[in-house]
């Protein structure tokens, strides 16, 4: 009963918290420069916290149609999830087009491959064809997402990328997936076992909670403005350097 109700107060914790993202987002007038994260928090609030809550109060957890709701959901999610990682892709190579160009291809290519391999679940289980796609889909894509987010957070340190607000986002995201990868390989390492499922219960919401924070962080503090000189001021500072 305690773990049941420390799972729960992690998961409510969660709620609270992306609502509050949501309202600083707003507050400090940052939704319209972070759209995609904007609707990435809102679609978890709506989706995890209102609408799986009310699925799992109506039908239960047992339910052949809250299992169908939650895959359905966690689906979505995903394409959430990797539609904001290809927006911070676009936001760290908004100075090259040349590299966003290759970035671009790079994410279609992936996103092309997560969808046909998923599509061989559907040769090797005809039974349940629709529920094996979803979770195959689902899975894939967020691992995909956490590969991807990790080479952006390494381009962003390789390229001496000057955006802290960018860097805390995509560390954030990383907390999350990372903790997702690691929970479900320990169940399928540990064949479902119960200290496994148990403890992928609790890395879960620690995890998200962790990466919410993250974000209200990098939400809450001032943007740094990193200024672009132009040409001429890059000749007068280098004639002011020579003269000194």
């Amino acid at each position: 009963m305690s773990d049941l109700l420390f799972t729960r107060g992690l998961q409510y914790a969660g709620y609270v918290v992306e609502a509050i993202i949501c309202l600083l987002l707003f507050w400090h007038g940052r939704w319209k420069r972070l759209k995609l994260l904007c609707m990435y928090v809102g679609a978890l609030f709506l989706l995890d916290g209102v609408a799986r809550s009310a699925s799992f109060s109506f039908f239960g957890q047992g339910s052949t149609q809250y299992y169908y709701f939650y895959w359905v959901t966690d689906v979505m999610l995903a394409l959430g999830a990797f539609l904001l990682v290809c927006g911070f892709f676009h936001r760290a190579c908004a100075q090259d087009e040349k590299r966003w160009a290759f970035v671009r291809l790079l994410l279609v290519s992936v996103f092309t491959i997560v969808l046909g391999v998923s599509a061989l679940s559907l040769t090797r289980n005809y039974a349940h064809l629709y529920t094996m796609f979803i979770i195959e889909f689902s899975q894939n894509l967020y691992f995909s997402c956490l590969v991807l987010n990790t080479l952006l957070y390494v381009m962003i340190q390789q390229l001496e990328i000057e955006d802290d607000e960018l860097g805390l986002l995509v560390c954030g995201l990383g907390v999350q997936f990372a903790g997702e990868a690691a929970g479900l390989a320990l169940v399928h390492v540990t064949w479902g076992g119960a200290f496994a499922t148990i403890l992928f219960g609790y890395l879960s919401p620690i995890c998200t909670l962790g990466m919410l924070s993250i974000w209200i962080y990098a939400i809450g503090k001032a943007p740094q403005e990193v200024p672009v000189p132009s040409k001429l001021g890059k000749k007068a500072a280098l004639l002011e350097a020579v003269a000194d």
